[in-house]
């Protein structure tokens, strides 16, 4: 119990930005259809999209430009997108900059590869009935290689039968943390086995 409440912990200080919500029941298994569009609530900038209009650079001191040039800066890998959570951070320069380096180090330098964060990040979605996160993603993943049927098991709540190792440890130890809100020691321990201590934490954030 103790782990499985750590490793919570870690997970929700990591995905600040998927408090935005949503669901995915209007998107197919293919990523081509959309939410409805509906009105925009008063204290939406429609230009931003959030209750806070984009952040400028001008407006910022010292510091918040550098942090804003760095991480919007175009040859950046995983540039800043200001219409985004991480581009409203922009307004929390010292936040925006360290989550930043931590979301890159998770997306990039983990050792599980684009294939297996983009599974993780998608059963992440998927659990939390994430609309954003899982829009912003089911065309990631396809990129980074993530099958149309393992995506379309993901989405659909199917069982994970017939996957690699890596792929189904990683959807069941989606599914146990969020579904039943804990993680069974043989999840846990086997999580371990295939990726070591350090890599588990890694998948989990």
């Amino acid at each position: 119990m103790r782990a499985s409440r750590s490793v919570g912990i870690i997970l929700l200080a990591v995905f600040v930005g998927m408090a935005l919500g949503g669901r995915i029941h209007a998107q197919n298994a293919g990523g081509s259809s959309t939410p409805a569009a509906t009105p925009l609530p008063k204290d939406i900038y429609p230009d931003s999209g959030y209750r806070l209009p984009l952040p400028k650079r001008d407006d910022m001191d010292d510091y918040g430009k550098k942090v804003f040039d760095e991480l919007t800066d175009p040859a950046r890998p995983l540039r800043t997108d200001l219409r985004t959570p991480a581009g409203i951070r922009l307004y929390s320069p010292t936040v925006a900059k360290n989550l930043g380096d931590v979301l890159y180090y998770l997306r990039k330098e983990t050792g599980l590869g684009d294939r297996l964060t983009e599974i993780a990040i998608l059963v992440t979605a998927r659990e939390m009935d994430n609309q954003y996160e899982w829009i912003a993603h089911d065309r990631l993943a396809r990129q980074a290689g993530v099958e149309p049927s393992i995506i379309e098991l993901i989405q659909y709540g199917k069982p994970a039968a017939g996957l690699g190792e890596n792929e189904t440890l990683i959807i069941g130890f989606g599914r146990e943390l969020f579904g039943q809100k804990k993680v069974s020691s043989a999840t846990f321990a086997e999580a371990v086995r295939l990726f070591g201590r350090r890599g588990t934490v890694d998948l989990v954030s």
